[in-house]
């Protein structure tokens, strides 16, 4: 059994190889969507796909990837929590314990002069921000990475307890899922202006 459990779909893939290799040193089971698992294997990491986590294909031009009841209820279910724990081992849905994730860049493709309609809707993430949004609400289970520079303190705080997703404190999970809805806030923010503004191509 891994100690961890950590899924990345990171497009901003600073430092994230760094820590996958750690949690893979610790004995975390590595999870990752699209270009993500690419990578990590490429860096001769084993990682899991997210199809073949799901058993469920990629679809839509990837439109839907992690949109998954086990990767969802990894995320949100109420460790410790009997009712919970048991839908868990009723339907073979194992706990994920860490998202790695920022989103499409929604606002440099719209602020090129000739971008489309259909390339602004392609870089509305969804599957990424909904991840961070049940690992921020989870967050004394989960935890949420947005930012690189946030992989530093986890990497020492598991460190120093072997691996286990459990020293991280509650302290910096609470810092960490107040980043994470920050920025969720901030990505919609930027969607809602836009659709706002006279820049939308609909001609």
């Amino acid at each position: 059994m891994s100690a961890g459990r950590a899924i990345f779909s990171a497009s901003d893939k600073r430092g994230y190889l760094e820590l996958a290799e750690f949690l893979a040193s610790c004995g975390w089971e590595l999870l990752g969507t699209g270009g993500s698992v690419r990578a990590l294997r490429e860096h001769g990491l084993e990682a899991i796909s997210a199809e073949e986590f799901t058993g469920a294909p990629e679809v839509f031009g990837g439109r839907v990837k992690t949109l998954h009841p086990k990767v969802f209820g990894g995320l949100l279910y109420r460790r410790g929590l009997q009712e919970d724990e048991e839908d868990a081992e009723r339907h073979g849905i194992p706990p994920i314990d860490m998202v790695v994730c920022n989103f499409y860049g929604f606002a440099a493709t719209v602020r090129e002069e000739d971008h489309t309609l259909a390339s602004a809707q392609q870089h509305i993430d969804v599957g990424g921000p909904a991840m961070i949004r049940a690992a921020a609400k989870n967050f004394d289970a989960v935890l949420p990475l947005v930012d690189p520079d946030d992989y530093p303190a986890v990497r020492a705080a598991l460190a120093e307890g072997g691996g286990d997703p459990a020293a991280v404190g509650i302290e910096l999970r609470r810092q960490l899922a107040l980043k994470a809805f920050e920025v969720c806030a901030a990505y919609d923010a930027e969607i809602a202006a836009y659709l706002a503004s006279d820049r939308v191509p609909l001609a």
